[in-house]
C-alpha cells in the first residue's frame, strides 16, 4: 500500500462512486502506491482509455501470443519481443517504459518467478504522514491499531481466493496481494483477479510494470522464510503461477497516482486477467482454486458497514512477506480530497506487501463479498485505507470481463 510519507506500502489505485464513468486505461501489473506498506521490492492512454488486444492465452504450452499491431507498436519503442524475453525487459529507459493503454504487453518468461526470486521480492510502497487527512471532506477519528492475525494454514482451505502478485519495476522485483474474483462472462470459470492500481502501473510519472504474475495460496503451508529457502516451486506455488495477459486500472490512477502521498488513492484498484504459465488441463483459475469472490459495487455507506476483513501478505518489517495475515475492524471514513470519493479506513498493523489485498464484508446471502482493497496507510502502520468501489471501479471490471467474453 502507499503511505503519505514514504513508507513501504503506500502506492495503490483509487476507487470511485461517482455517477459519471471516466475513461479507463489498461495497465500491466506492478508495484504499489499506497499510504502504507503493501507492495514489495526485491534485491535483485490513448484518449478513449480502451486497450486494444495486446496479449491472449493460446497454445497449451502456456505462451502468450502478441498480435501484429502490438508488435509494431512495440517496435516504435525499439522493443524486440524475442530479446525482451531474454532480458531486454530490464531496460527501463523513460522512452522504453510503455505507458499508453494499448502498449500493455506481458509475454510469459517460463521459470522467471522461481522460489528464490519470489521469496526475495520486496515492497515498493511509500508511507504517508499520520495527519494526511486533516479535516477535508468526511473523515472519522483515526482508528485504534488492530493487530494483524495469521490466517490458519493451509491457506487453500481458509482463504482460497487470496494470493500474491509478483512483478518487476525499475527498483527491482516487487510484490502485492490480490484476490480471485468472479467473472460475469464466465460463471464458475473466472480468470480474473483484483488488486491495487499501483500494483500494475506507476501512475503519472511512469508506465506499466513488467513480468506480472499471480500465485494463489502462496506458501500454502505457512512455512517460515528459512524453510522456504529449500522449498520446491510446487510447495511455494501449489496451484501454479498465472501470468497476466491483460490488466486495467482507472484513468484517475494513471493521471494522478504516484509513489508517495495519497493522490489517486480513491481510484487505486485494478483488474487482471490471467493465464497459466504451463498451460495444462484447461481449467480456469476459479476452478483450480475452487472459489471466487463476488464484487459489490454498491456496498452500504461506511457508517452502515459493521465489519470489514482485510487480507494480505505484509512484507515490510516486522513481517517478511511469506505468510498471509488478516485484520477485522468496523470501518471509518477517510477523505483525502473533497472532490474524490471517501475511502474506507480500518485499524490494522499490516505493512507493505499487503497492498492490493482484498477487503470483504458479509453480503446479503451470508457469503463474503469484495468491497475494497488495501491502498494506503501511515508510516506507523496502525491503519489501512481502501477505495470504496463504485461506477468507475465497475467500469474497469466490466471492461476486462467483456474483453475475454468470447474466449
Amino acid at each position: 500500500m502507499r503511505s503519505i510519507r514514504p513508507s513501504t506500502a503506500a502506492r495503490r489505485g483509487r476507487s470511485a462512486s461517482r455517477r459519471t464513468s471516466p475513461v479507463l486505461a489498461a495497465v500491466a501489473l506492478a508495484s504499489a502506491l499506497a499510504l502504507t506498506t503493501t507492495a514489495c521490492q526485491s534485491n535483485d492512454t490513448k484518449a478513449d482509455g480502451q486497450a486494444s488486444a495486446s496479449a491472449s492465452a493460446s497454445s497449451g504450452d502456456g505462451k502468450i501470443q502478441i498480435p501484429d499491431d502490438i508488435k509494431n507498436k512495440l517496435k516504435e519503442h525499439g522493443i524486440d519481443l524475442d530479446k525482451w524475453k531474454h532480458g531486454a525487459w530490464k531496460n527501463w529507459d523513460k522512452d522504453d517504459w510503455l505507458r499508453e493503454a494499448n502498449d500493455f504487453v506481458n509475454p510469459i518468461i517460463k521459470g522467471l518467478w522461481n522460489t528464490d526470486r519470489m521469496r526475495k521480492a520486496d515492497d515498493p510502497d511509500k508511507a504517508v504522514a499520520n495527519d494526511i487527512a486533516g479535516d477535508q471532506g468526511v473523515t472519522d477519528p483515526t482508528p485504534a491499531p488492530v493487530r494483524a492475525q495469521t490466517v490458519a494454514a493451509p491457506y487453500h482451505q481458509n482463504a482460497a481466493t487470496s494470493g500474491k502478485v509478483f512483478f518487476d519495476s525499475p527498483q527491482g522485483t516487487m510484490v502485492c496481494s490480490a484476490t480471485v474474483v468472479e467473472d460475469p462472462a464466465h460463471p464458475g470459470k473466472s480468470n480474473l483477479i483484483w488488486t491495487a492500481g499501483h500494483c500494475v502501473h506507476a501512475g503519472k510519472d511512469g508506465g506499466w510494470y513488467r513480468n506480472i504474475a499471480f500465485v494463489p495460496s502462496y506458501n500454502n503451508a505457512a512455512a517460515s522464510s528459512d524453510q522456504l529457502q529449500g522449498a520446491t516451486r510446487d510447495q511455494v506455488a501449489p496451484y501454479g503461477v498465472w501470468w497476466a495477459d491483460w490488466a486495467q486500472t482507472s484513468q484517475q490512477w494513471i493521471q494522478q497516482g504516484g509513489e508517495t502521498g495519497g493522490a489517486g488513492a480513491s481510484y487505486d484498484y485494478a483488474v487482471i486477467h490471467v493465464t497459466p504459465e504451463q498451460g495444462g488441463s484447461g481449467k480456469s483459475l476459479e476452478e483450480t482454486v475452487g472459489s471466487a469472490l463476488k464484487v459489490n459495487f454498491d456496498a452500504p455507506a461506511v457508517p452502515k458497514v459493521q465489519s470489514i476483513t482485510a487480507k494480505g501478505y505484509p512484507a515490510a518489517p516486522p513481517y517478511d512477506g511469506q505468510k498471509l495475515y488478516q485484520c477485522q475492524d468496523k470501518p471509518g471514513r477517510l477523505s483525502l480530497n473533497t472532490g474524490d470519493p471517501t475511502m474506507y479506513r480500518i485499524g490494522c498493523t499490516m505493512t507493505g506487501g499487503s497492498s492490493g489485498g482484498g477487503w470483504t464484508e458479509t453480503g446479503a446471502d451470508g457469503k463474503p463479498e469484495l468491497v475494497s482493497n488495501t491502498s494506503i496507510g501511515p508510516v506507523t502502520s496502525g491503519w489501512l485505507a481502501g477505495p470504496r468501489l463504485g461506477d468507475v471501479a465497475k467500469g474497469v471490471y466490466d471492461s476486462v470481463s467483456k474483453k475475454f467474453a468470447g474466449q
